[in-house]
């Protein structure tokens, strides 16, 4: 019997792989959208050589993982008969955190966020139904709580659905929460909500650009129109999985949902930039929130070149929405079965802007070595899936 893990391939759920293969002993069922084991194996080395190895990583392959080639959004995944229900007899919990966090585009957050996670609750529906399932948890986000301003949201105050959404990614995905909920209630669940992810505390090294863009074209500014005692709710990548990992594992957690934040120790842009600027030898930005509006303006224009100040734009354009809310969102519960808060953003924020900068935000990647098999003794029967892979 196995964890089911979705979204292995993606950032987040990289750190849970491996998170799960380092600290505990399940084998781990992985859906990988890919045509083959060759190609669904370089996707899962690609993802996982920021936490390990080839030799280390290459055992775990052979010894510990089990690949189904599929698309999240397909029936049963796009696998044969046979394919599917070694996943479902095979499975004993379910870890969902693949999503589409494509925040401007409806038709993939409905694709992904919907369709794939309703594939999933079959899934473990068909599992829970066949053997029982000892958990099942889905990774979903702050974002839930629809648009706020000046608040620290609880968990259980966090789901308005009276209040708007700010995007197509919030809205979907609160629409997911709602289905386990409602479709697996007879099944021991755990919705965890990571506000903004951004960094690792303990390295600089990372293979997730996009915020840092946005966080490395805001440092180049001298003015920024925010209010300096404005809050940002950021938490690093290896709090969130660690606190994934162990609440899953976990036999009996105390809550149903937690917000995976920094709650009310979250910096506001003073300390963050005073950090920022100390670390770089640089004068402290000034603060002119007037200058919002016209602002927006500017990145909105900005965002149409094709260059790579319009790609750092229109990625500031997505994430302006949840720069200035001034809302946090309460962790004590996380905390509290922990022991432990998250790293404060300042206290890791220039290596990781440096490492971006150096490396051109570009993670080095490795490619499979060459002249190293590729692992066949887990393997299963190899399928195409019916008009190919998602892209």
């Amino acid at each position: 019997m196995g964890i089911f893990l979705t979204g292995a391939t993606g950032y987040i759920g990289s750190y849970l792989a491996a998170a799960l293969l380092e600290k505990h002993g399940d084998e781990l069922n992985l859906l990988v959208r890919a045509e083959n084991r060759d190609e669904a194996q370089q996707k899962l080395w690609h993802s996982l050589q920021l936490h390990f190895g080839f030799p280390e990583f290459r055992e775990y392959l052979s010894r510990r993982i089990r690949i189904f080639c599929g698309d999240l959004t397909f029936p049963h995944f796009g696998l044969s008969d046979e394919e599917y229900q070694l996943l479902a007899a095979t499975t004993d919990s379910v870890l969902h955190c693949a999503a589409s966090l494509n925040r401007k585009s409806e038709k993939s957050c409905l694709n992904v966020n919907l369709r794939g996670t309703l594939e999933v609750i079959q899934l473990a529906r068909r599992a829970h139904d066949a053997h029982g399932l000892r958990r099942f948890s889905e990774v979903s986000t702050v974002a839930v709580a629809g648009r706020r301003g000046n608040e620290l949201v609880t968990e259980d105050g966090a789901i308005d659905w009276e209040r708007s959404d700010y995007d197509p990614y919030a809205r979907t995905k609160k629409f997911g929460e709602h289905m386990v909920q409602e479709l697996l209630a007879d099944v021991p669940r755990t919705i965890f909500r990571p506000s903004i992810v951004l960094g690792d505390s303990r390295r600089a090294e990372t293979t997730q650009f996009d915020m840092v863009r946005a966080f490395v074209f805001l440092a180049s500014l001298p003015v920024l129109p925010f209010r300096p005692d404005d809050c940002v709710d950021i938490v690093p990548v290896d709090y969130v999985s660690d606190a994934i990992v162990t609440l899953h594992q976990h036999p009996d957690p105390k809550h149903e949902i937690y917000h995976l934040s920094s709650g009310v120790n979250s910096e506001s842009f003073r300390e963050l930039t005073a950090a920022l600027a100390e670390a770089r030898g640089r004068l402290k930005p000034l603060f002119w929130p007037e200058l919002e509006a016209p602002f927006c303006g500017i990145v909105e224009r900005l965002s149409r070149r094709r260059d790579n100040l319009g790609y750092a734009a229109s990625l500031l354009k997505v994430f302006l929405p949840y720069l200035v809310w001034n809302t946090v969102f309460d962790n004590t519960r996380v905390v509290a079965e922990m022991g432990r808060a998250p790293a404060p953003f300042s206290s890791y924020c220039f290596p990781l802007f440096r490492y971006a900068k150096k490396n051109q935000f570009r993670y080095p990647y490795r490619e499979w070595p060459a002249g190293a098999e590729r692992i066949t003794g887990n393997a299963r029967p190899e399928h195409s899936i019916a008009g190919g892979p998602r892209r």
